[in-house]
């Protein structure tokens, strides 16, 4: 078995225009003060981390390295969840999605898709510089309209959108795999990969590529209401990545897993701190170490109620108390008789 790295956290939530969370350096210090061993850093922050110069340049990467390691802190995962958004949208998106793009590629979307995947060819390649296994992503939806079978869909419909969403990441992976790096997907609502089933269908789209994996994130399955323990058991061997993310599901009877249109704070299912929500996160950290995870428990926080410095001063001392350090040897190894393969046989009556 092997012993989970952590706490490391997400930097995106945290990033302002006021110090110390307008620079990676101003974030990664205040970071180690909270605990913090890594951070995973957002690529598509302006002026904490530069792709497409991190792509080209192993000095920039080495530099981005020191900056980080004179914290006490290592570099967790880069993330290009805006970036792979973008790799497949639909056009009932366009609109919204725009902003996440730079200027000069909105209200194209073909340049602004063109755009996306230069982005994460480029993760792919500065992950590989930094020395990183897994990167952090989401894979875009073009599916995604028609969740609910109503109106009825046309035959096809869902197969078509598969197979195009592995078109087009089918080249990305083999960047990534070039790399020696990971994919790992979020699977979340508004994505075309949000659960288990729908990775299945596009793992076998992409022919099983060895770096279509996942980011396990508990927060969206309690929302969903699928189990997610049971979804470690069958997927723990495409598991690469792991956001620690608490959530609660409070249906009424007005409301259960659609939530009324109503806002965050108002839905059954919210995002909470940790602690603070239903995600049994003692079995979680279990699982993950029975099954041999040796990544890193990073805290993404995203939380309707609580300030976002208490969640996250709360979530490094909640994942370091969670992580298991595992044993070396079986607790019953002092009743040991040793090995006699001869005592074996007897034993057996063979």
């Amino acid at each position: 078995m092997k012993t989970l790295k952590g706490p490391g956290i997400f930097l995106a939530q945290f990033a302002g225009a006021a110090a110390p969370f307008d620079t990676l350096d101003g974030l990664c210090g205040w970071a180690a003060g909270l605990g913090y061993k890594g951070v995973q850093i957002p690529t598509f922050v302006p002026g904490m981390f530069d792709l497409d110069q991190a792509a080209e340049s192993q000095g920039y990467c080495d530099d981005i390295k020191g900056r980080v390691a004179a914290h006490g802190l290592e570099i967790t995962e880069l993330s290009t969840h805006l970036q792979g958004q973008l790799v497949a949208t639909h056009p009932a998106y366009d609109t919204m999605y725009d902003g996440f793009a730079p200027e000069r590629v909105r209200g194209d979307a073909k340049a602004r898709q063109a755009w996306a995947v230069t982005q994460m060819k480029a993760a792919a390649k500065a992950s590989g510089r930094l020395g990183l296994k897994a990167h952090a992503t989401f894979s875009g939806a073009l599916a995604w309209p028609y969740v609910y079978p109503w109106p009825q869909r046309p035959a096809g419909l869902i197969d078509t959108a598969f197979e195009e969403l592995a078109t087009r990441w089918r080249p990305i992976l083999d960047a990534f795999d070039e790399n020696g790096v990971d994919a790992c997907y979020e699977l979340h609502p508004g994505e075309d990969l949000f659960d288990g089933a729908t990775f299945e269908r596009f793992l076998e789209a992409v022919g099983n590529h060895p770096r279509a994996n996942i980011l396990y994130d508990p927060s969206h399955f309690v929302l969903q209401q699928l189990d997610y323990l049971a979804f470690i058991d069958i997927y723990h061997t495409r598991i690469r990545a792991f956001h620690v993310k608490d959530a609660e599901f409070n249906p009424t009877g007005r409301q259960g897993v659609y939530s009324g249109y109503a806002s965050w704070v108002d839905r059954a299912g919210r995002f909470r701190s940790l602690g603070d929500g239903q995600v049994d996160f003692a079995a979680i950290f279990a699982k993950m170490a029975a099954n041999d995870f040796d990544g890193w428990a990073v805290l993404e926080w995203e939380c309707a109620l609580k300030d976002s410095e208490t969640g996250a001063r709360e979530g490094a001392e909640f994942i370091a108390a969670h992580i298991i350090p595992v044993t070396g040897k079986a607790f019953d190894d002092f009743a040991s008789g040793g090995t006699d393969q001869a005592a074996n046989r007897r034993i057996l009556g063979i």
